[in-house]
C-alpha cells in the first residue's frame, strides 16, 4: 500500500476549458476514516470547480474545527486556504470577503461547528446575506471527541455507544430558510448525481448558498439505529425533483407540465433530465419550502434537494454599499482623502 499519488497523468486525460485537469483542484491524501461521508462531498467540489472551469487560485475556503473542517486540506490545494477555531468560520470568512470580494468563497463546516458552538455566527453571516457557499458536513455526531450527539441528532437516534437522543434536533435547512438564506438544499454525500449540480448552483448563486449534506460517520454514527447512517438515509430520502447545473450560453428553451419530466440536449451533446414540481410546491415561496420540510419530516424522511432559491436579495456589499474596488486593493489616497473631506464629514453631524 502506498500513500503517495503518483504524478504521472495521461496526456489525454480530460481537461476543461482552462486546460486544468481534475488533478488541479485535488489535494493531500485523505487521513479520515475509509469510508466517511466527507470524502465524497470534497470529490463533489473538486467535481464542480472542474465542471464550471474555477481557477482554483481565485477560490478562498475557510473552515473551522471537527472532521468536516479538516477536509480543505483533501481539495483545492491550489486555492487560499483558512483553517480558524471551533465555530468562528462565518466571521473569518465575513472578513475576508469584506477585504477582498473577488474571490470566491468556500465555506467549510459541520453540525457541531455551526449548530452548536458556531450557531450565533451561522446566524449573522446568513442575515447578512454574506455572498458565499456554506457547506456542512452533517453526521449528527462529534467525530473527533468519539462519537457525543451533535445538535442535529434526531430525537431517538442512538450512535453506535449511545443511548437514544432524548432532544429534538435542530434542522439547519429551516433555521437558514428563517434567517434569510436566498439558496438552501439539502443532500447526502453518498448520492453524487444529487450533490454536484447542487454545489454548482450554489457556486453561481449571487449571495448567501447553503447547503446541509448528510454525511454518515462511519465509526461512531453508522448504525440502523441513527438517522444519520448510511442504511437510513438511503430508504428514506425524498427528493425534491431530479436537478442538473448548466452554465449560461445561448438560450435552450422547453415547456412542459407541471409534474412531470423531460430530457433535453445541451450545447455540448450532454443530455440533461428535468424534472418540474407539482403546482403546490414554489422554490421561490420561503413558506412553501417550511412547509415542505415539515410534511416529508412527519413521514420520517429526509428531504433532499433544491429547497428554496431567490436572488431577489443584495448580498453583504450591496447592503452596506461598498466601493467597486476591493478594499485590499485601494490606495493609500483613497483609503485617506485628506483632511477636507473629514471636515465636510464631520460638519454634516453638527
Amino acid at each position: 500500500m502506498t500513500f503517495v499519488r503518483p504524478n504521472f497523468r495521461h496526456p489525454e486525460k480530460q481537461r476543461n476549458q482552462l486546460g486544468y485537469s481534475v488533478r488541479n483542484y485535488e489535494g493531500a491524501l485523505s487521513t479520515l476514516c475509509a469510508g466517511c461521508g466527507h470524502d465524497s462531498i470534497s470529490a463533489a467540489i473538486i467535481k464542480s470547480c472542474f465542471d464550471l472551469n474555477l481557477e482554483p487560485h481565485k477560490i478562498a475556503k475557510i473552515s473551522g474545527i471537527g472532521c468536516s473542517s479538516k477536509t480543505p486540506t483533501y481539495f483545492l490545494g491550489k486555492a487560499h486556504g483558512f483553517n480558524s477555531v471551533h465555530g468562528r468560520m462565518p466571521s473569518v470568512t465575513t472578513g475576508a470577503n469584506m477585504a477582498n470580494k473577488d474571490l470566491l468563497y468556500l465555506g467549510v463546516s459541520g453540525d457541531g461547528d455551526t449548530a452548536s458552538i458556531g450557531m450565533g455566527q451561522f446566524a449573522h453571516v446568513v442575515r447578512r446575506n454574506l455572498n458565499m457557499v456554506y457547506l456542512v458536513m452533517n453526521n449528527g455526531c462529534y467525530g473527533l471527541t468519539k462519537g457525543q450527539d451533535s445538535a442535529t441528532a434526531d430525537k431517538g437516534s442512538a450512535s453506535k455507544k449511545g443511548e437514544p437522543s432524548v432532544f429534538d434536533s435542530i434542522d439547519l435547512c429551516q433555521l437558514a430558510l428563517q434567517l434569510g438564506a436566498g439558496f438552501v438544499a439539502r443532500s447526502f454525500s453518498g448520492d453524487k448525481r444529487q450533490l454536484t449540480p447542487l454545489i454548482k448552483a450554489a457556486i453561481k448563486h449571487p449571495g448567501f448558498a447553503f447547503i446541509d449534506v448528510v454525511s454518515p460517520c462511519v465509526t461512531f454514527n453508522n448504525t440502523p439505529s441513527s438517522t444519520k447512517g448510511y442504511e437510513w438515509v438511503r430508504d428514506h430520502l425524498d427528493a425534491t425533483g431530479t436537478i442538473d447545473f448548466v452554465p449560461k450560453k445561448s438560450e435552450i428553451t422547453i415547456d412542459y407540465p407541471v409534474g412531470s419530466s423531460r430530457k433535453i440536449t445541451l450545447h455540448d451533446g450532454s443530455e440533461l433530465y428535468l424534472q418540474k414540481n407539482a403546482e403546490d410546491y414554489d422554490l421561490s415561496c420561503r413558506k412553501d419550502a417550511m412547509h415542505r420540510i415539515e410534511s416529508v419530516k412527519e413521514q420520517q424522511k429526509i428531504l433532499t434537494g433544491l429547497i428554496y432559491h431567490n436572488e431577489a436579495e443584495m448580498d453583504t456589499h450591496g447592503k452596506i454599499a461598498t466601493v467597486d474596488k476591493p478594499l485590499n486593493a485601494l490606495t493609500q489616497q483613497e483609503l485617506c482623502p485628506g483632511s477636507a473631506v473629514l471636515d465636510a464629514l464631520n460638519a454634516k453631524l453638527r
